[in-house]
């Protein structure tokens, strides 16, 4: 037996002559590990470890550069530009079922630039797209407060219940989670009731204290697999709708849209989104397109996080719309 096939609890560190070869060869000469195995005379397990060794005792350093065409890039200062935003973060094209990896570290930088401090507001919106990315590290801001965006609804997926966006978020952030205990469309008796609810009024009041919100975007409601329950199908007015944030719905101009019982949401106004210093919108699929640019030219977001080939879309359709 190699001494360097001994397991890695029963030896202390592998010679440094054998991991730099290993390395030199993985990394500089494209060697595939069976190779490299068959060279050294140690098994695959044993190239890997000393592979992984090699990077930990800082013989190989890895740099991975970003594109110019993403975050910083030309094409993210096109889009910020055509949709008259502050700011646009580009990832690279978004796959898999999981959007929180991708979207999320992008997120943070756009909520770094902020300036959170304890005692600040930071709104949430439902929806999968936040939901996932507050289960990821978005930084610390100890003391500052998440509070959602509009109460909860009746699908019992937890990324249509805010408070439990919220719950995850503040426990990640070191946040303070602030509830709303009411759904997102109650009926007239109980939408009376809230208004003098303690508890409600005091979340209904930090939306016009908020500094930041991050919030997703919907594609047109009536163009979805699964409508949210709270629209009627049947609302004639609902056919204008392209899209909507935080539940309120608006045409390919940005023009709020109404329909039945919409005057009775528990969510944040659009005026009060407009009026937010930093509201971070998260989107990608080329069903977002028309919602995107539609809720940019509305003003209900100043910054946008999202891929390479939403943002293509972005820079055609603002030329075409």
């Amino acid at each position: 037996m190699n001494a360097a096939d001994v397991a890695p609890e029963t030896q202390a560190r592998f010679p440094h002559e054998l991991m730099y070869a290993a390395a030199q060869q993985y990394y500089l000469e494209d060697a595939t590990q069976g190779d490299i195995a068959k060279r050294l005379g140690v098994s695959r397990a044993t190239v890997s470890r000393l592979l992984t060794e090699a990077r930990k005792q800082g013989i190989v350093e890895i740099k991975v550069h970003k594109p110019a065409s993403l975050e910083d890039g030309p094409l993210a200062a096109d889009v910020a530009q055509a949709l008259n935003l502050r700011r646009v973060y580009i990832v690279p094209k978004v796959s898999g079922p999981a959007l929180g990896p991708w979207l999320a570290p992008a997120v943070a930088r756009a909520l770094a630039t902020t300036g959170l401090r304890s005692g600040d507001v930071v709104l949430v919106s439902s929806g999968t797209t936040v939901y996932e990315c507050a289960r990821e590290g978005l930084g610390q801001y100890p003391g500052v407060t998440i509070a959602p965006a509009v109460g909860g609804q009746e699908e019992p997926q937890p990324w249509f219940q805010t408070n439990e966006t919220t719950r995850i978020l503040a426990e990640r952030v070191g946040g303070v989670p602030a509830y709303l205990y009411a759904p997102a469309l109650p009926g007239p008796e109980l939408f009376a009731s809230l208004q003098h609810e303690p508890s409600v009024r005091r979340v209904m009041d930090l939306w016009a204290q908020a500094k930041a919100a991050i919030v997703g975007v919907g594609s047109a409601p009536l163009m979805r697999q699964m409508t949210p329950s709270l629209m009627p199908r049947d609302a004639e007015s609902l056919r204008r709708a392209v899209g909507d944030v935080c539940m309120r719905v608006y045409d390919r101009d940005g023009a709020p849209v109404t329909y039945p019982g919409s005057e009775r949401l528990v969510a944040t106004q659009l005026e009060e989104l407009r009026r937010i210093p930093h509201t971070i919108a998260v989107a990608v699929g080329a069903e977002k397109v028309l919602s995107i640019v539609a809720g940019a030219r509305g003003g209900y977001f100043n910054q946008l996080v999202t891929d390479t080939p939403t943002a293509e879309g972005l820079l055609a359709a603002a030329h075409q719309i």
